[in-house]
């Protein structure tokens, strides 16, 4: 086990390292000369130069890269060229509204989509079955935009013109000043961002847990007499949940790298608006910072799903 653990690890390094170098090459090696993106169109020749010189980009490529290196392994990611700010200063005060979003969505399409899966998986083709998988289409079929504005129409807008207002329509409220009101402000882009994905994990629970209830080991425990409740929950759902632990992984991973939609949907000030941001302005250091964080929560959350997969399948052996 300590040896799988250490070559994840190691083979998790390998993949962000090779990152780091495409990222390098891309923003710094490019055909393209930042320098004189950061200085502008109407910059002269010489503030042009003064910038390259201030940025590095005068030495030589490998240098270059080592420097890169040496920044990253300290934590310093560079200033904002927009506000002048820290990047790192930047990332860390958006991360707590990406996080709340995500694992507050996680735990809503997880309970929701492997309950409809289970559900459906136990009755096929029964009223069950056809619901569910009229849910999968509906979930599948529907974009996170569109969810989330019709969620602000119907549970907002439309409650707001009652004197019903339960539901915020933006903004966010840090969970130490008040958790109600964070609760609050972030039902609706939980129940967005949960909408999409509980169909994607019903349909992936439903699948799975047929396949595993017509394996040899079901038959034996129910020709044991033992309880269909028993069978199915304690048996087969623990090796069907293998590949939704899996679809977990990636999307916790690439949730927690900014909800690009949904933040912007609702006005969320979190990793995903940040990068828009920075996108329109062009704000350099601060693409790279998050590009950089993303590759690593996602690598994380991979090397996390494959160190479960024992302790939910006993069949899965780590050599």
């Amino acid at each position: 086990m300590v040896r799988f653990i250490i070559r994840r690890l190691l083979f998790g390094v390998l993949v962000l390292w090779l990152i780091s170098v495409a990222v390098f090459v891309l923003f710094f090696v490019a055909p393209h000369d930042p320098a004189r993106g950061i200085a502008g169109r109407l910059a002269t020749p010489e503030t042009v130069a003064l910038v390259r010189h201030r940025l590095g980009l005068d030495r030589p490529v490998l240098q270059q890269y080592g420097h890169f290196l040496a920044q990253l392994a300290h934590g310093n990611l560079g200033y904002s060229y927009y506000n002048s700010e820290s990047v790192r200063s930047l990332i860390v005060s958006r991360l707590p509204v990406t996080v709340s979003l995500t694992l507050g969505a996680a735990v809503i399409w997880l309970v929701a989509g492997v309950g409809i899966g289970v559900l459906a998986a136990r009755r096929p083709r029964s009223a069950v079955d056809r619901g569910a998988t009229l849910f999968v289409l509906t979930g599948l079929s529907m974009p996170t935009f569109l969810v989330g504005l019709l969620l602000l129409y119907f549970l907002f807008f439309r409650l707001h013109l009652a004197g019903v207002n339960s539901f915020p329509g933006g903004g966010y409220v840090p969970f130490t000043e008040d958790p109600l009101l964070w609760a609050q402000h972030l039902v609706l882009p939980w129940l967005t961002v949960a909408f999409v994905s509980a169909a994607t994990y019903s349909r992936l629970t439903r699948g799975s847990l047929l396949e595993v209830l017509g394996e040899d080991y079901i038959r034996t425990a129910r020709a044991k007499g033992i309880s269909e409740r028993r069978v199915v929950y304690r048996h087969g759902l623990r090796s069907a949940l293998t590949p939704v632990v899996t679809q977990l992984g990636i999307d916790v991973g690439t949730l927690l790298g900014g909800a690009i939609v949904t933040e912007n949907v609702f006005g969320l000030p979190g990793l995903g608006q940040l990068a828009v941001q920075s996108v329109t302005t062009q704000d350099q250091p601060v693409i790279i910072g998050i590009v950089l964080l993303a590759a690593f929560l996602i690598v994380l959350a991979n090397i996390v799903v494959d160190l479960l997969y024992a302790v939910l399948d006993p069949r899965v052996r780590l050599s």
